[in-house]
């Protein structure tokens, strides 16, 4: 960019230095288009090239052409019977084209500064432990497997689980989220994150090229190749209406002569008025600030959280009118909690006691549950004869009472009969009863949790429009009512295989209106077919699986489902954009082509309904950051 720059103040001086010459020297025609050749082709050496590039390779009709047919024309008019010379217009049309091209540059590279950013969450470097020692090598050189040490301050390398030490990650950069996220042993890690305060040893568990902070700039450099419906149609508008224009020139430039006393005379006017047209006709603006207000919109969704894998579903968002959540994972965290405690010989504290003793070595969500309503495991109990039954549950002897935790089968295997739980009436969850050398101790009730934003998600949807709002779970039908209930749903269907919710984003697809789109909402391995499926996939991306993510148009970094209402704000907000672009560009280049083709705008006025429109169309673009 700093090249154009140059290039274009040298040609701005010498441009000033050629007008002093034809003003002053007193040169013939010739001599000073020689003159003003320095300046035009220092600084149109490159469109010129690419018109001939165009031309040679059966291609010519795009804005290169036209610029250069309409400064050539300029350049020779003068030399018509008649005739006025244009040189300082030619010169000037192409110095503001390549400022044009300057602003697109400089635009482009402000757009790219919200993905640049993503760059730098991958590290250059991993300190990884060998044979006893801390080697710093490229993350690339890291395996599964091996522990890399990270200290405050430093990025996490490659995704893993955390073996030793706590610590506080900060996320902005992958999930647009300023509030840090403790971790500790046992929890996994994403690449990308920063250590913020203690030491942390982790063990990878994704190679450099599978890991997180990989796989979002891949996903956001490759957005591009998405192209939008109406970037796509910008594209092919050009290439239809380029040679309309340069047919609609000539037979400007030789048709109306015919009807003047003297066609030698009334050409060069009508020339002028052609090359104007063509000038004005050119379809940069366009070209150019359309695809420029899609890249804007994609980086600054990116610095959000939000990533979107092409122009194309931008388009898709804007029109959603039905939205397909996921429950587990997408609605809710998709983590057990204790949710209540309901002893019937105990208390609540010795109940929860002996449960997580017995569960203390199950890797069951449920036992993890339990284990986190009890952390304090380290007391004086002694826990023996662990053993765990299929499809039941687990038994252990803890100071000599043998103590049993599981389901219904479990207590039928004992033969207890636990009594109707009233408490438990207006709770939907997993019940995990307790017994103590055969006699029923009581149960605890064990929920998945509903996010946070789960209703505020279907709030917003509905106050942008959004007609539809359906969950399609594989749980048990109370546990998908209660989450319908809670978050305010317009339908649910439970109990679904894989196989059934795609049949019911078939049925969603066929009722929707032809003129809108069908988002689904997921993040699990069972979710990728519908993923792929809906007109729009939206994946859970900090926790969602890798198919997921894979076979998703969207990813939500943070997997918050508040955040669809924001996308579809952005998406909805860039297309505005895009459109008063289109219509701006579309409505000062037709007014001045009719005054130009009757002779009321020269050359100046061509520059700006090319350039000037352009430059500002430009600068619109990049409200879509």
């Amino acid at each position: 960019m700093n090249k154009k720059l140059l290039r274009i103040i040298l040609a701005a001086i010498l441009l000033a230095g050629a007008w002093l010459v034809e003003r002053y020297a007193g040169l013939a025609t010739w001599q000073v288009l020689l003159v003003y050749l320095v300046p035009y082709l220092l600084i149109g050496y490159d469109v010129l090239g690419e018109a001939v590039e165009g031309i040679m390779e059966g291609d010519p009709f795009d804005e290169d052409f036209l610029m250069a047919l309409a400064t050539i024309g300029a350049l020779l008019i003068g030399f018509l019977p008649g005739a006025e010379t244009q040189f300082p217009e030619a010169v000037f049309v192409m110095l503001f084209f390549q400022v044009g091209e300057l602003f697109e540059d400089y635009a482009e590279d402000k757009a790219r500064d919200s993905i640049s950013e993503l760059m730098d969450i991958r590290p250059d470097v991993a300190y990884v432990e060998r044979n006893g020692e801390v080697k710093e090598v490229n993350p690339e050189e890291v395996s599964v497997g091996e522990t890399v040490i990270i200290k405050p301050g430093e990025k996490i390398p490659l995704d893993g689980t955390v073996l030793e030490g706590a610590s506080s990650l900060n996320t902005v950069a992958l999930t647009g989220e300023s509030l840090p996220r403790d971790v500790a042993k046992g929890d996994d890690v994403i690449s990308g994150c920063v250590n913020l305060s203690g030491v942390l040893k982790v063990k990878v568990t994704k190679a450099f090229n599978d890991s997180t902070a990989s796989k979002i700039i891949q996903l956001v450099e490759n957005a591009s190749e998405n192209k939008s419906k109406s970037e796509s149609l910008i594209r092919r508008f050009a290439r239809v209406y380029t040679p309309i224009v340069v047919i609609a020139a000539l037979a400007l430039a030789i048709i109306p002569p015919f009807f003047y006393d003297s066609y030698a005379t009334a050409f060069s006017t009508w020339l002028y008025r052609a090359l104007t047209f063509l000038v004005v006709s050119c379809p940069c603006a366009l070209v150019i600030s359309i695809p420029l207000t899609f890249f804007a919109g994609i980086g600054g969704a990116s610095h959000k959280g939000i990533l979107i894998k092409g122009g194309n579903h931008m388009d898709a968002l804007a029109k959603l009118s039905t939205v397909v959540f996921d429950k587990t994972g997408t609605l809710t965290h998709g983590s057990f909690e204790v949710e209540a405690v309901h002893p019937d010989t105990i208390d609540k504290k010795e109940l929860l006691h002996l449960a997580a003793h017995v569960e203390r070595f199950s890797t069951h969500p449920i036992a993890v549950a339990l284990r986190n309503a009890y952390p304090n495991e380290a007391d004086s109990c002694v826990v023996t004869d662990t053993k765990e039954i299929a499809g039941q549950g687990i038994t252990a002897v803890i100071n000599g009472k043998t103590v049993s935790v599981g389901n219904d089968k479990m207590m039928a295997t004992l033969g207890i009969k636990p009594h109707a739980c009233k408490l438990c009436a207006h709770h939907t969850g997993t019940t995990v009863h307790v017994a103590i050398d055969g006699q029923y101790a009581g149960h605890i009730l064990i929920a998945d949790q509903l996010k946070d934003d789960a209703r505020k998600a279907i709030e917003q949807l509905k106050r942008l429009g959004v007609q539809r709002t359906v969950m399609l779970t594989g749980d048990r039908e109370e546990a998908a009512r209660q989450v319908a209930e809670q978050t305010g749903v317009t339908e649910y269907h439970a109990e679904l295989l894989p196989a059934d919710k795609v049949s019911h984003v078939e049925r969603l697809l066929k009722d929707k209106q032809t003129d809108t789109s069908l988002a689904f909402v997921g993040d699990g391995i069972n979710d990728a077919p519908v993923l792929a499926r809906a007109d729009v996939g939206i994946a859970m991306g900090a926790l969602g699986s890798d198919a997921a993510i894979e076979a998703a148009d969207i990813v939500l970094m943070d997997d918050k489902p508040s955040k669809i209402a924001l996308a579809i704000h952005l998406s909805r907000r860039t297309i505005f954009i895009a459109k008063e672009n289109a219509w701006f560009a579309i409505g000062i280049k037709v007014a001045v082509l009719l005054l130009a083709t009757f002779g009321f705008a020269n050359m100046g006025w061509a520059v700006f309904a090319d350039v000037g429109v352009m430059v500002l169309a430009v600068l619109n673009a990049m409200r879509a950051r």
